[in-house]
């Protein structure tokens, strides 16, 4: 769990997760694309993202979604988070999410929580260089939000508490 400025460990990560008592592994990678629709419009020609980070606030946030989701669904097997770091270029993982569980309800539901809690709550942010030489830090529109707000607004999007 937590930063590599190499590539992002996707195989050894699923060995890792695969467990006895798990039937599903269920691995989230996000690579590196080509393009982005962000807020100032489509971008095209993307060769690469340098990612930064604000490293001392990754790994506890990493660790702190691992036990959320564990808190929420206790019969994961196991849970691993990284993010790279640095220049990435296009088709190359960025984030992982891997996570095991006895049945695939719960792996892929946790592993949707993990990632959409670590795009709102994990302080990493990019920069795109185009082929032609231009670059820009791209815009999300997300504020940085602690783990727990993250965790809980995730949780009420898809279990809406009833009206009072």
């Amino acid at each position: 769990m937590g930063l590599t400025r190499n590539r992002v460990p996707v195989a050894e990560a699923i060995e890792w997760a695969t467990l006895p008592r798990c039937g599903a592994v269920v691995k989230f990678t996000g690579t590196v694309r080509d393009n982005n629709d962000d807020l100032a419009g489509h971008h095209t020609g993307i060769v690469a993202i340098d990612y930064e980070a604000f490293d001392r606030h990754v790994e506890p946030r990493l660790r702190q979604i691992a036990l959320a989701a564990r808190d929420r669904w206790p019969v994961l097997g196991r849970v691993a988070l990284f993010h790279r770091i640095g220049p990435v270029p296009v088709t190359e993982a960025s984030v992982l999410v891997v996570v095991s569980a006895p049945h695939r309800s719960e792996a892929f539901t946790a592993a949707r929580f993990c990632i959409d809690v670590l795009k709102e709550s994990v302080p990493v942010w990019k920069r795109e260089h185009s082929g032609d030489g231009t670059s820009g830090w791209v815009a999300t529109g997300n504020q940085i939000d602690n783990v727990t707000a993250s965790a809980r607004r995730w949780c009420l999007a898809r279990n809406p508490e009833p009206a009072a």
